[in-house]
């Protein structure tokens, strides 16, 4: 009943603006467009349970996704939310919108499909670190999938330096690695990021002795702690080893130490940290790599995708 009065309210104030010869407020208001990637956000919001959900399945930080709903309810005038304790469930605007939103996001996806000459085919090697297997694959995966059914995405993930190693060089299409910024490579650098102390809102940091949640050698920001706490006086340890983010994050809500980590791949449900104690980590590289160009038009579209989703979060 309230959604076909604002309905009605809207059909008169369209009808007042015309008849009073405000041709250019009818305009600029019959100008306004809906983002459809705040659409696609607001849908995951709902679809998967939550902000930070939503952030870790599109790839995305949770604060860029609580500025892409905050733009749509802007834009809209209206909220689509309402927090109960530390979720989101829809308002009575936001269950209105959804499938419409749904049926938006559909119709664009069917347009892409359709109108392309030469549905993408073949098969993709991707190798990709750990940290971003969890916090940027999942959506990426499920929004490629979608747009380019036909092509077979092989994902394999571990560390930098081994997806990099030269016994490894025919083993992938693609690699999404971290490089320092001194190395030379041969890669595209897609993202100038920063390394970040990474740690558990429930779990302030406890000094002086910092306790360390770490990969195992190898891991490009282990040595990138070690080497800068060795140049100051804080104590440090490490408690926890495990090549896997979900191993690392899951120590961390433990209240077993803090890590360090790229900003762009930091999970939505952990908190950078800044502290007197802990010494800034510098910058890294995230670089892709495109090994093979057997399928040069699949390569493309994958390297535009995850550059895209890399540089929104």
């Amino acid at each position: 009943m309230a959604n076909t009065t604002n309905w009605k309210f809207l059909s008169i104030h369209l009808k007042y603006l015309y008849t009073q010869g405000k041709i250019s407020e009818l305009l600029i208001f019959m100008m306004k467009q809906l983002s459809l990637d705040n659409l696609r956000t607001f849908v995951g919001v709902i679809e998967q349970g939550g902000y930070a959900k939503a952030g870790q399945w599109l790839g995305r930080s949770q604060p860029a996704i609580s500025l892409q709903i905050k733009k749509l309810e802007e834009q809209l005038g209206k909220k689509l939310f309402t927090k109960v304790g530390q979720r989101h469930f829809p308002s009575s605007d936001g269950n209105w919108l959804y499938p419409k939103a749904k049926e938006l996001l559909e119709l664009n996806d069917s347009i892409f499909r359709s109108l392309d000459p030469t549905p993408l085919r073949g098969r993709m090697r991707l190798g990709i670190p750990n940290e971003f297997a969890s916090t940027l694959l999942p959506g990426l995966i499920g929004e490629f999938s979608k747009r380019y059914p036909d092509v077979s995405l092989e994902v394999t993930s571990a560390l930098s330096r081994e997806l990099l190693h030269p016994s490894r060089q025919n083993d992938f299409d693609m690699i999404l690695a971290l490089v320092n910024p001194e190395q030379t490579t041969d890669g595209d650098v897609i993202l100038e990021d920063e390394v970040v102390w990474v740690g558990d809102p429930a779990h302030p940091l406890i000094t002086p002795n910092i306790a360390l949640v770490l990969a195992p050698d190898g891991c490009i920001y282990r040595s990138r702690v070690i080497t800068h706490l060795k140049q100051q006086t804080t104590a440090w340890k490490i408690s926890y080893t495990n090549a896997d983010l979900s191993g690392l994050v899951a120590a961390i809500q433990q209240g077993l130490g803090i890590t360090a980590l790229a900003r762009s791949s930091m999970p939505a449900n952990l908190m950078e940290l800044k502290h007197k104690n802990l010494p800034a980590l510098g910058g890294i590289n995230v670089c892709l790599f495109i090994q093979s160009t057997q399928h040069p038009v699949v390569s493309r579209t994958l390297a535009d995708f995850i550059t895209r989703r890399l540089r929104e979060r």
